[in-house]
Formats: structure tokens, C-alpha cells, sequence
């Protein structure tokens, strides 16, 4: 599946064919020291950063269809057909991109909708790291009666339970982030 470029919505690929492993965090001590470096560059939390860790001969390149400065990056025949519908960065081993998926205020920045041009010829290997607000390791657990905040106890007491279910209490697909003092568990 990739990102169709005009409508975001995932779709089936003929030409663009990729394999994926997800790493634990510090897991050894490469994966550990890349995470430090990545901690240290970015300092904010909703980020990805997308590490080139192979040239590719012809296309590959990452591009940014809705990007405003599209306009403003001339391109020649060096670059793939795809490359030319947006801003766009060229696979290089060693380099790495960065870029952010949330405005300051954290709503979704729609401008940093990408995508992977089809490699034309030779091979592409990445590895991307994301930067969520919270850590995965603190999503909560339908088996934890746990509250996510400390503000829970008070939001329960103004009646947020009743008010706002979704968030507060969970849904069958998702865990609430006040449990405990809706009183849904024990």
C-alpha cells in the first residue's frame, strides 16, 4: 500500500514494492545512539526523520506534493516524473531528512503530506524514525485501570465521564485515558 498523492487515502501499488521491520526502541546500541542523535536534533515531538541509508541510481526521491515551495526547486532531466510534482528530495546514503507532521499549535500540517517516487533504477533503503507526542510505551492497556493524567480526578468530578465518553472512558477501538476515575474498571 502507498499514499495516493492527491487524495492521501492508501492505495494498491503495481510499481512501488517495499519491505519493513519495526525496531524496539534502544534495542542495541546503534539503534539507541541514532535516537540519541534524533532526540537531540529535533527537540520537538511529532516529527519523522527519514534516513537514507543507500543512493539510488534513478528516482526514489521522497516528495511533498502539497508543499508551497514546489514552485521554487528547479528540476532537469535527473530527476523522475513523480519528483516534478512537488517539492522533493533526492535519496543520498548518509543524509538524512527531517520534517514535521504538526503545526506548533498541534493540528495535523497538511503540507507535509509525502510520498516515495517509484525507484527507476538501482535500489532504495531508508529507515524512519518517528517522533509522537507521547510515547508508545505509555498508551494505555484495556487490562490497566490507570489514568493518563493527573487532571483525571477533577475532570471526572466535573462530569467530562458523561460529557466526553469517547476520550475519557474508550470505545471497543480505543482505550480512554481516564479509566480509573470513570470508574469503568478496577
Amino acid at each position: 500500500m502507498v499514499t495516493d498523492l492527491e487524495t492521501g487515502e492508501s492505495i494498491e501499488s503495481e510499481y512501488r514494492t517495499s519491505t519493513g521491520a519495526f525496531l524496539n526502541k534502544a534495542q542495541d546500541e546503534v539503534v539507541a545512539n541514532v535516537e540519541a542523535r534524533i532526540a537531540a536534533w529535533t527537540f520537538l515531538p511529532e516529527a519523522t526523520v527519514l534516513m537514507y541509508l543507500s543512493d539510488v541510481d534513478k528516482g526514489g526521491e521522497t516528495v511533498f506534493p502539497r508543499s508551497e515551495a514546489a514552485d521554487s526547486q528547479p528540476k532537469g532531466d535527473d530527476w523522475s516524473n513523480c519528483a516534478k510534482d512537488g517539492y522533493a528530495v533526492k535519496p543520498r546514503k548518509g543524509d538524512a531528512l527531517l520534517f514535521f507532521s504538526l503545526h506548533i499549535n498541534a493540528t495535523t500540517d497538511r503540507l507535509s503530506l509525502h510520498g516515495s517516487c517509484p525507484v527507476i533504477e538501482g535500489e532504495k533503503w531508508s529507515a524512519t524514525k518517528w517522533i509522537h507526542v507521547r510515547s508508545y510505551d505509555s498508551i494505555p492497556s484495556a487490562e490497566k485501570c490507570i489514568d493518563m493524567y493527573p487532571e483525571c480526578s477533577s475532570w471526572a468530578a466535573s462530569g467530562e465521564c458523561d460529557k466526553n465518553p469517547s476520550y475519557m472512558v474508550g470505545t471497543q477501538e480505543y482505550v480512554g485515558h481516564c479509566r480509573k476515575s470513570c470508574n469503568v474498571c478496577s
